[in-house]
């Protein structure tokens, strides 16, 4: 049975779930300060070797102007983004795992693992890696072979150097990175001097052409002149003879980017930072700064001394320049080296958040241990496996467009968690970091997406649509985490500005949809009317309702607060879409009041009562049938993770087992025909469900469509044949109702019957007007339905009136008659609409009541009585 009679037992409280957290290290890895954990790699990461090996590209195809605008332009989002990064790292405790940390923590680990796995891997391997790495080799070492195979051989060389220092760990890597910036930072002072100290050059440049043909160029170095300063003001793009393509100001652009993309080196060693929250933002501040006058110096250098030609043709120009050529040498391989090694540093550490996570499940599970210091070396060797793969792709300077799109996309998306945070206004997002405000946040998304399409649009469509893709992966695949989404907080913010917009002075009847409360004892016993109700709610809102029965008073605390969980749990193993509301009372009667005066909000609040059927009917447990609920490979030790804590066992054991026949009765016969006249008092539509235990087909997975199902339709008061009204708000709202369900998925396709009673051999033929009457109020509420003509004369002929003390009764041979009209007609429909009589005014006649409703639906099957209230149906526009 699944009436509302029976209260839940009292059950300990929900143990908590414990935090997956990773394993604590016996050792605190968190050592670096803001100098050697962020501004070190950072300063690095943005030098690498484009400092040295692509200014003269830029200035050379771009000229001055161009170029400043290219530096000014990437400088500026990156800025933008730099303002997002600080305000999320300053509003709490930031762990490893860097970008991915905060993008999941704020958005997500659908957006911190989508995005980080489709940039943190490309942005430490593809560009890194393969920026232009054997541009160090072949014009540092001229004397070593060159070749495909030998480009291989050198790349995988310093890729094992990266791995032996990254295995020691971060805090080796920071000492090893000082000691390169003091080298590169050395380079660069030698190239400053020697713009002052060397004297005008010329050069000639050889380049093997198509058809193995020389090309020979003459080239100078001026010095300081006004001529050539003019003479490269404007852009001269041309061709360019690594990729033997024209550039253009988008590819160029691609190319200098690639500078401005080390802003995340130093969020990404976030877990061996001491203070990541003061680090992070005053560190990369102070790094990205620096390198920023560092590139106008330089632009406005090699403009004023070079000309054209020996820029666009000698990428390493400044080695024929420099007062000794082995400073500049020295600075490619320290700045190659030093880039490698923090994007292996990075990409271990986001490769092991991503492990931690169990985004990605076994695949990358390894990844996720680490050693007695705390360093992932399993992540580490997971990272130069990768880069390992992607050495062997060999000529990589191509793909700068790709890799730019990849960076700007992650930048977008740091700017979209800052924008969402803010936007969310949740009180416990404020960051110390002041100095951003939505308006940042969503100039810079919006210039990382223009910028991407400038670039290169087939590139930008491509990684969009797989972040996508990743998106919904993640979506289905992510195990639930404690870590909070933004998504709810947003969600939140904008319901309850549609909730205020929502006013319930402007409902119409036009736009009418039924909002259920079921009031449900056990769910062990009413999961199959659970399901029927929620193919009945139309896009309503629809309320699991229970009571507990009890009294705040005398217990010391609430135990209705820790059922919800179990509740919810419940809702999700039956993929209903239902809230769930419960409250404590001393009686259910009570307690369904409180339920149905304040379940819901401002215009969203029930307009029908559902009830199960008051009968002594033993019912069955539905969790001994469903799979879902008593397959015990349910139950793997990950659910856990994915239910909030509440396992199949403990939702087992949470509800009690079903009423059996000795079971006392927890509700009176007058107290639940009391909770019907209520409902209707409180001008609420009232629905008595009996047999749904008997209805099959409405789980989740079932494939039923109701192609061969049937709803009959009876909207005559048959417990009062002089009644003959078919076009009263009851029987409208049986029709509206028949409708309602007829239109869900599992009943689309199910037939439609209406009964219409008559008296055929009375002498008043008035049925066959009403008939066609009939027929025309179908065609006007568009509603698709047989109409079958019951002759019910030998029923009406048993309804002889007993006068009761202050009602009339109604005998048993009428009644009897009443249940064989409908077993002969409805036997086979799948469910049943019938008229609910309104309930007697006096208590002492609610036992006639009950059984009266009782005889006249006993062993129909599914059967849904219906009492309307409310007018629902409207035949205009």
């Amino acid at each position: 049975m699944s009436s509302c009679s029976a209260p839940l037992l009292n059950l300990s409280p929900m143990p908590a779930t414990p935090e997956s957290s990773p394993d604590t290290p016996t050792k605190d890895p968190r050592k670096l300060n803001t100098f050697f954990g962020v501004m070190v790699p950072t300063i690095l990461s943005m030098f690498s070797i484009v400092l040295f090996l692509r200014t003269g590209f830029v200035v050379g195809h771009a000229g001055l102007l161009q170029g400043l605008l290219m530096v000014v332009v990437a400088y500026t989002i990156i800025s933008l983004t730099i303002l997002s990064i600080c305000a999320i790292s300053t509003n709490g405790a930031i762990q490893g795992g860097g970008a991915y940390y905060m993008i999941s923590r704020s958005l997500g680990p659908e957006f911190g693992g989508s995005i980080e796995y489709v940039l943190g891997l490309v942005e430490a391997i593809l560009d890194v890696f393969g920026s232009d790495p054997e541009s160090s080799v072949s014009e540092g070492m001229r004397v070593l072979p060159q070749g495909y195979w030998y480009t291989v051989l050198y790349s995988s060389v310093v890729l094992l150097l990266c791995l032996l220092v990254c295995l020691v760990g971060a805090h080796i890597y920071s000492r090893t990175a000082f000691v390169i910036l003091l080298v590169v930072t050395v380079s660069l002072l030698s190239i400053f001097i020697s713009f002052v100290a060397v004297k005008p050059l010329t050069f000639v440049i050889t380049h093997r052409g198509p058809g193995n043909q020389t090309l020979r160029y003459n080239a100078s170095y001026t010095g300081f002149s006004a001529t050539t300063l003019r003479n490269n003001l404007g852009p001269g793009y041309s061709l360019d003879y690594s990729t033997n393509t024209v550039m253009s100001f988008a590819t160029v652009f691609a190319v200098m980017f690639t500078s401005c993309t080390g802003i995340m080196a130093g969020a990404n060693m976030s877990g061996e930072l001491k203070t990541p929250s003061v680090s992070i933002p005053k560190g990369t501040v102070v790094a990205v700064f620096y390198t920023f006058v560092v590139y106008i110096l330089l632009f406005l250098l090699v403009s004023a001394t070079c000309d054209r030609t020996l820029l666009i043709q000698d990428y390493g120009f400044f080695q024929r320049i420099n007062i000794w050529p082995p400073f500049v040498t020295i600075g490619i391989y320290c700045a190659s080296l030093s880039a490698a090694m923090c994007a292996m540093i990075g990409a271990s550490r986001i490769l092991h958040a991503l492990a931690v996570d169990h985004l990605f499940g076994l695949p990358l599970a390894p990844a996720a241990i680490k050693s007695s210091s705390g360093n992932p070396w399993m992540a580490v060797l997971y990272t130069w496996g990768l880069a390992q793969c992607v050495v062997f792709a060999g000529q990589l300077n191509a793909i700068a467009s790709l890799v730019t799109v990849f960076y700007l996309l992650a930048y977008a998306a740091v700017d979209l968690a800052c924008l969402a945070l803010e936007w969310a206004s949740a009180p416990n997002f404020r960051p110390t970091f002041q100095l951003f405000s939505w308006h940042t946040c969503l100039l810079g998304i919006l210039s990382c997406l223009v910028m991407m399409f400038v670039i290169n649009p087939v590139y930008s469509s491509g990684s969009i649509v797989l972040l996508l893709l990743l998106l919904l992966f993640l979506h289905y695949r992510s195990p639930t985490s404690s870590w909070g989404y933004i998504s709810q907080a947003l969600i939140f913010h904008q319901v309850r500005k549609y909730l205020l917009m929502l006013d319930v002075r402007k409902d119409h009847v036009k736009f009418w949809r039924p909002q259920v409360l079921l009031m449900v004892a056990n769910p062990r016993s009413s999961c199959q009317l659970i399901l029927f109700v929620n193919q009945l709610k139309k896009g309503g809102l629809y309320v699991l309702g229970h009571v507990q029965l009890g009294d705040l008073d005398a217990l010391p605390s609430d135990p209705v607060q820790q059922q919800y969980n179990f509740w919810l749990s419940l809702v999700d193993k039956l993929g209903v879409k239902a809230f769930v509301d419960l409250t404590l009372s001393p009686s259910v009667r009570q307690g369904t009041q409180h339920l149905l005066r304040i379940t819901g909000l401002g215009g969203m609040k029930p307009n029908t009562l559902i009830l199960g059927f008051y009968d002594s009917c033993t019912p069955e447990d539905f969790f001994l049938q469903d799979p879902a609920f008593c397959d015990s490979s349910s139950g793997r030790g990950s659910e856990g993770e994915y239910n909030f804590g509440v396992d199949l066992p403990s939702l087992q054991a949470h509800f009690p087992p079903v009423r059996h026949v000795e079971s006392p009765r927890w509700l009176s016969p007058e107290e639940y025909v009391g909770i019907i006249s209520d409902a209707m008092k409180m001008n609420k539509n009232v629905c008595l469900a009996r047999y749904f235990f008997q209805l099959e087909g409405e789980g989740k997975d079932s494939k039923v469509d109701g192609s061969e199902r049937t709803i009959d339709v009876w909207p005559l008061n048959l417990l009062q044949p002089d009644s003959r009204d078919y076009e009263d708000v009851c029987s409208l709202f049986l029709l509206q109702m028949a409708c309602v369900l007829n239109m869900s998925s599992k009943w689309r396709h199910a037939r439609m019957r209406i009964f219409l009673n008559v008296e055929t051999e009375s002498s008043d033929q008035g049925w066959v007007v009403n008939e066609e009457t009939f027929r025309e109020l179908l065609k006007k509420l568009r509603i698709r339905a047989s109409i079958k003509i019951v002759p019910w004369d030998s029923v009406v002929q048993h309804h002889t009136q007993l006068e009761g003390e202050s009602t009339l009764a109604l005998s048993e041979d009428f009644l009897s008659a009443v249940n064989c009209l409908l077993m002969e007609h409805s036997s086979q429909a799948a469910v049943r609409f019938l008229y609910l009589p309104r309930p007697p005014a006096h208590h002492s006649q609610a036992q006639l009541y009950l059984s009266q409703l009782e005889a006249v639906t006993n062993s129909l099957g599914p059967t849904l009585l219906i009492h309307g209230i409310t007018p629902v149906t409207y035949t205009d526009l």
